[in-house]
């Protein structure tokens, strides 16, 4: 082993010879700032969190937020927190404010960020992968909110969080509504 000790000392001491410590600073600092600001554009699975039933709050008919039982996928209405595929979304439906479950309303944008959530489908008994897209580029339309929050976690780890603003990687980041798109049937993990 003394053949790998005498390896890195020399190595080590090449490096030291050649480069400065502002220099190294300098560097490890780029590579830190440069791979953060990857992450931000990456999709994150919540999966592992996700769950079929849960908390939910809003009203379809009014901009007044009322708490329900939610989250319990009961409702076949796309306009009511209860709907089966809203179980991890946070924000206004954009069912109520001029656009579909899947397509944002006209002069919006969808977020190129979007969080990832697993919901049970209870007509069919099967999970499918949703994933959440904020519609960007018009102020908040304030109707149908809907906020689900079981799973989540400290703002600070922010592929696990829904409070984020999701425009942050558009031009205009101003939030408007959110829609959730089905993206197929969720794999069972081995157990």
């Amino acid at each position: 082993m003394q053949w790998l000790d005498d390896f890195f000392e020399r190595k080590t001491r090449q490096i030291a010879q050649r480069t400065s410590r502002r220099n190294a600073l300098s560097r490890i600092g780029r590579t830190l700032v440069g791979g953060a600001a990857l992450f931000p554009i990456l999709p994150f699975d919540r999966a592992p969190q996700a769950a079929p039933a849960g908390h939910a709050v809003g009203n379809a008919n009014t901009s007044e937020p009322e708490h329900g039982h939610g989250g319990t996928g009961s409702s076949d209405d796309d306009t009511s927190c209860e709907y089966w595929r809203y179980c991890a979304l946070d924000g206004f439906l954009c069912t109520c404010c001029g656009g579909s479950i899947s397509q944002c309303p006209p002069g919006t944008e969808v977020s190129k960020v979007t969080w990832i959530g697993t919901c049970q489908n209870p007509h069919e008994n099967k999970a499918y992968l949703i994933s959440y897209n904020d519609c960007c580029g018009v102020t908040a339309c304030a109707r149908c909110l809907c906020n689900y929050n079981q799973g989540e976690r400290p703002a600070y780890r922010m592929g696990v969080h829904n409070d984020v603003n999701w425009c942050m990687g558009n031009k205009a980041n101003a939030y408007h509504c959110t829609v959730a798109v089905a993206l197929g049937v969720a794999e069972s993990r081995p157990g």
